[in-house]
């Protein structure tokens, strides 16, 4: 079975940092282009940051600098190192693969 299990997510102050994972079983990662999405409340679901498989990235303007995503393939695990949070950032973060799995969300919230 196809699965893409989120952790780290969690509360942190302004200026923090939190890694978010994401780990897959059934699939080789590595194989797959790879998205980070987010949605914030009463907001539509807003793209992030990609690692293609090949490894080049991309990253949305609003966390470009801040944000970095990254791919472990021993650990076949996708991650999100975020630094310099802000509340803006508030919100629940999902992994998904270019075959449209999806994980099943990690909340982060950053308080002021």
């Amino acid at each position: 079975q196809v699965q893409l299990v989120e952790s780290g997510g969690g509360l942190v102050q302004t200026g923090g940092s939190l890694r978010l994972s994401c780990a897959a079983s059934g699939r080789t990662l590595s194989n797959y282009n790879m998205i980070w999405y987010r949605q914030a409340p009463g907001k539509e679901r807003e793209f992030v940051a990609t690692i293609t498989s090949s490894g080049s990235t991309y990253y949305a303007d609003s966390v470009k600098g801040r944000f970095t995503i990254s791919r472990h393939n021993a650990n076949n695990t996708l991650y999100l190192q975020m630094d310099s949070l802000i509340p803006e950032d508030t919100a629940v973060y999902y992994c998904k693969s270019s075959d449209d799995v999806w994980g099943q969300g990690a909340q982060v919230t950053v308080s002021s």
